[in-house]
């Protein structure tokens, strides 16, 4: 998570600490949505009990006029899935029934929610007496007197589901994007008001819900966008719904989840920004079944890697002024098999490619693998040219695994890449460089950004180069020796226990 926004949390923190009484009673595939739907049910009860108690306040009787919260994009929550009656029956052997049957109650009143929470708290292997202690700590938060509940709730629900990432590893961070990567993407592409936004593999929304707060940032209404998005696994999908929910952002992500090459869900759509982390190198997607399909327009992908299938999806679904951002594996940069260089070769001669970032590897939960941010345009501002940024030795590490953006690391970046739309932007070795069509021609159509922006210069120290060669030469005499004595110091001692090298 990002240092400057989430380093420091603490209301997030105490959910998640909370939810991890959890760990260990209940299977591992179960465990993600007990907890994120326990999360979603206390926000919507808090955020409904702060409107019920200002409208009763007010005196006009309204306080039980489920549009008197409608107005406010607040859920009016049925008595039977309210937190005081959750609350009430924690130590009860009921209490898996009850927050199953509040789950359905909130599901009958809002239909965009139906069949989307889950409803697996009375299962037999769900241990009670956890849940109902679970249950305590949620009730113990004060989550009403918090300043900009939806904003901390949201947070928290984010927090977690980057929690859920890291814990499961490989596989975990499908549904999530780090933030330092949906900022970096969406500081660049900068959506305004009114627009449409689509994501043709959304995850758990993070997308959609950045895009919101940079519209609200920038003096705009966040509830002004129109949001699309589609995808494939039914528990990730059903995610991406409440956590939209949680935020109050209305969507369109289809009535159901389906795979997006072979259903694709929103056929007509022309987006204004498209933003997307696709499954990296992912295979079979079903080349069989498309070898006609529309959205081919520069080649069909090869069944085995379907990265070029994915941006010319994208691009497919572009309004005539669109841009997109998405992040994909490395390999696609240089990859000249199945017809990949090719398709690569003329989506660069349609002049579309606006700009190609390389990130850092350890950026992800799921993999170490480096990535590239790529950024395609139409109607670009530079005709004929592509800004490439070498951005590997940006960030720091959180922890051992994990690297990380600063707020300045993603103004650094979005900065460069306005100036290069601008036309003011200057070649600074090693990090940024501007290259035309033509340049990119002598490449092989490559888009590596080393090939681009070459190597760092470094600054003369004023040593004589000799001078030089023979202090470092004896200083490595020295650490041989060292070693040596080191190696034999260790010998020794196994020697003493019995264990000869």
């Amino acid at each position: 998570m990002a240092e400057k926004n989430t380093a420091n949390i603490g209301f997030e923190k105490q959910i998640w600490d909370a939810a991890c009484v959890l760990w260990g009673h209940i299977p591992a595939s179960e465990y993600r949505n007990v907890i994120i739907g326990l999360i979603f049910l206390k926000y919507i009860s808090t955020a409904f009990d702060k409107k019920y108690q200002q409208l009763v306040a007010e005196g006009d009787g309204f306080e039980d006029d489920p549009d008197a919260y409608l107005e406010d994009n607040v859920f009016f929550v049925p008595e039977d899935a309210r937190w005081d009656k959750i609350a009430a029956a924690a130590h009860k052997p009921e209490i898996g029934t009850v927050i199953d049957d509040a789950m359905r109650a909130i599901e009958a009143d809002n239909k965009k929610l139906k069949n989307v929470l889950p409803k697996n708290y009375a299962s037999p292997d769900l241990d009670k007496r956890v849940l109902g202690d679970v249950v305590d700590l949620f009730t113990n938060m004060d989550m009403g007197e918090t300043e900009g509940n939806r904003d901390v709730l949201g947070r928290t629900y984010e927090y977690c589901i980057a929690q859920f990432a890291e814990k499961e590893g490989k596989g975990g961070g499908e549904f999530y994007t780090p933030s330092s990567i949906v900022n970096t993407l969406v500081s660049i592409l900068k959506p305004y008001s009114n627009c449409r936004v689509y994501d043709c593999c959304c995850g758990s929304g993070g997308m959609f819900v950045q895009s919101a707060k940079f519209i609200q940032a920038h003096s705009g209404n966040r509830g002004s966008i129109s949001i699309y998005g589609q995808e494939a696994n039914p528990d990730t999908w059903k995610m991406a719904i409440m956590n939209l929910t949680i935020r109050g952002l209305d969507a369109d992500l289809g009535a159901y989840h389906a795979d997006t090459f072979t259903n694709d869900l929103h056929p007509t759509l022309k987006a204004d920004f498209i933003l997307a982390n696709p499954p990296f190198n992912y295979n079979p997607w079903g080349q069989d079944k498309l070898m006609d399909d529309v959205r081919w327009k520069y080649g069909i992908p090869p069944a085995s890697n379907a990265n070029f299938a994915w941006i010319q999806h994208m691009i497919h679904h572009l309004a005539p002024n669109g841009k997109i951002g998405l992040v994909l594996a490395n390999g696609a940069l240089s990859s000249q098999s199945g017809g990949e260089g090719e398709i690569r070769k003329k989506i660069i001669e349609d002049d579309l490619i606006e700009g190609i970032i390389a990130m850092p590897p350890q950026l992800f939960y799921s993999v170490t693998i480096p990535a590239t941010l790529w950024f395609i345009s139409k109607g670009k501002k530079q005709k004929g040219k592509t800004v490439f940024i070498d951005a590997r030795k940006m960030g720091h590490m959180v922890d051992r695994k994990h690297r990380d953006f600063t707020e300045e690391d993603i103004q650094k970046l979005a900065d460069t890449f306005e100036a290069f739309q601008n036309g003011t932007l200057e070649d600074e070795k090693g990090f940024c460089s501007v290259a035309t069509i033509q340049d990119i021609a002598k490449q092989d159509y490559v888009l590596t950004p080393g090939r681009y922006v070459g190597i760092e210069e470094q600054e003369d120290d004023g040593e004589p180069f000799e001078e030089k060669m023979t202090r470092l030469t004896s200083e490595l005499s020295d650490m041989f020796e060292r070693s040596r004595e080191l190696e034999n110091e260790i010998r020794r001692k196994l020697g003493a226990i019995g264990y000869e090298i």
